[in-house]
């Protein structure tokens, strides 16, 4: 632990997140850490049940957890209804993120028709290009290059080699890891008798207030109107947005997944990792999409859904995919066999 980190009270933690306390109001916090590893001096929580032996173990200082779990604790713990978000709230007064000096670097290129805030910071080997604005609090990280008539919003962070292609409107507090590329061509081609002519990519794309992007994302810029990803959506990693599909706000989506061109997906949605949604599908609000499930047509009402097969012993596996490709002759004969029944 640092001798430079920074020191809480519980007591003043239970009062500056509204938690209840219960054990001594001075112990002191100068970190987090699992139930498992947590020392003295450190902060843990319990969210999942299955961890339950973890934390009547664990030499954790304060343990945040749920009041129906207080009587297995013998120390000091701050009583929460969701251990897991005040965990998030108080860990992140541990995170140290240095601040990033405003202005640019001497390394960086920037066109005569950018505007750059006061209070930006451009850092090296980035490239700013004609008709961009870079607003006040901005920090564009190394190697990052902003197209033309792009738009970085207050207190939004780049972290390093991200890339906005054209026509890219962020909002504020929006945090966009490395390698993300946003606003590159969407994939509109048409065919004409024996060869493909490429669809220009006109509109662009419309990222919302506290937005996260993760690492090596691509979020493309539509054919006529713009992708728009609402306020407070978060992509994990390596995730695809095509052509002018629409995100609403709060929606959070795990890594690896893909959405189609033109698809529409609501608010407070889940999308589980790796799980596919096609083109011009809509998807109702607050519905969870379990992890590699493949969505083939609109969802319109709230609730989860899954699709494939769990996994199997293989000998197993093999023997139900052969099986499978008779399902619908099965199937016939068991109606004809209804039928040939029927009184």
């Amino acid at each position: 632990m640092s001798a430079t980190a920074p020191r809480w009270r519980a007591g003043d933690l239970a009062e500056r997140f509204a938690l209840e306390l219960r054990g001594d109001p001075d112990q002191s916090v100068a970190g987090v850490a699992t139930l498992a590893l947590a020392d003295a001096g450190q902060l843990s929580f319990l969210s999942n049940p299955q961890y339950r032996a973890q934390m009547q173990g664990s030499r954790a200082g304060v343990i945040v957890l749920r009041a129906d779990d207080a009587p297995l604790r013998n120390g000091t713990a701050l009583i929460a209804r969701d251990p897991y978000v005040a965990y998030a709230q108080i860990a992140a007064l541990f995170e140290a993120q240095p601040a990033a000096a405003a202005g640019i670097h001497p390394s960086a290129v920037v066109d005569a028709s950018a505007t750059i805030a006061p209070g930006a910071s451009i850092g090296p080997l980035c490239v700013v290009e004609a008709g961009t604005v870079i607003e006040q609090g901005a920090v564009i990280g190394p190697g990052c290059v902003i197209g033309p008539d792009c738009t970085v919003g207050a207190d939004s962070r780049l972290v390093a080699r991200v890339t906005l292609v054209t026509r890219v409107r962020l909002g504020k507090r929006v945090l966009v890891h490395p390698g993300a590329v946003i606003g590159s061509d969407g994939f509109g081609l048409a065919f004409e008798r024996d060869h493909w002519i490429k669809v220009p990519q006109l509109g662009g794309v419309r990222i919302g207030d506290d937005c996260e992007i993760g690492a090596n994302c691509t979020i493309d810029r539509g054919a006529l109107e713009d992708t728009v990803l609402e306020e407070d959506v978060r992509l994990d990693n390596q995730i695809q947005i095509a052509h002018n599909v629409f995100i609403g706000a709060h929606t959070a989506m795990a890594g690896c997944s893909a959405v189609a061109g033109s698809a529409r997906i609501g608010r407070y949605c889940l999308i589980g990792g790796a799980a596919g949604i096609l083109g011009h599908l809509s998807i109702a609000d607050r519905v969870t999409v379990t992890a590699m499930s493949l969505v083939t047509h609109s969802l319109t009402a709230a609730g989860e859904y899954s699709s494939g097969t769990p996994i199997q012993e293989n000998r197993q596996w093999r023997r139900n995919a052969a099986r499978f490709r008779h399902l619908d002759e099965l199937a016939r004969r068991l109606k004809a066999l209804e039928k040939d029944s029927a009184p």
